[in-house]
């Protein structure tokens, strides 16, 4: 709900949503699945799904890991290689990231990440809103914060698999019933040049 608000998405629209999630209005019985499996080069893939018919669902995520060189793996197949973790996306603008970081752990963060003009702050899924809440009262600009699915351990494949791989992701979130996707993917600087080229 906070992500659709971050997004200045209508109350209407979030109100739907939240009927249709939790199989109000028509009738509609939602089902929350976790699916897994390998892309181009063996990347772990997580996809999270909401849906009203898991036939469809699942075949329709099947061939998007057929076509884009992965496979569907079976349940526990790689979730063990993520944590879930609250993800806070910090604009640092004029602050030194140094002591932004410092700042954040001290607020309750777990651990932090700097990079470029953002830092990243790490907290228990159970912390999020208490950290977000915290940071903004210190007038830090929060940019974004979710719980996520995070790789314990990430890998680096060639430009031409990181490529494929981005694709398989973008293919992924385009689906309706597809709420979030997570790969253990390191993607280079040149591949992500590679994949914005086409």
């Amino acid at each position: 709900m906070q992500r659709a608000k971050d997004s200045s998405m209508p109350w209407d629209n979030i109100s739907r949503a939240i009927t249709k999630a939790s199989g109000g209005g028509d009738g509609v019985q939602m089902q929350e699945l976790l699916m897994e499996g390998y892309g181009p080069g063996g990347g772990a893939v997580l996809v999270n799904v909401m849906t009203d018919n898991r036939n469809r669902t699942v075949a329709g995520i099947r061939n998007i890991f057929t076509r884009s060189g992965g496979s569907l793996g079976e349940s526990g197949s790689v979730g063990w290689l993520f944590q879930q973790r609250g993800v806070i996306n910090v604009k640092a603008e004029d602050r030194d990231k140094d002591e932004l970081s410092l700042q954040a752990i001290d607020l309750g963060a777990e651990d932090v990440n700097v990079e470029g003009d953002y830092v990243t702050v790490y907290t228990t899924p159970a912390k999020l809103e208490e950290v977000r809440t915290a940071l903004e009262k210190e007038k830090i600009t929060v940019e974004s914060a979710e719980v996520s699915m995070i790789p314990k351990q990430t890998i680096d494949l060639d430009e031409k698999q990181s490529v494929q791989t981005m694709r398989l992701l973008e293919n992924l979130e385009e689906l309706d019933d597809v709420q979030s996707v997570a790969s253990n993917v390191n993607f280079s600087d040149s591949a992500m040049a590679a994949y914005e080229k086409g």
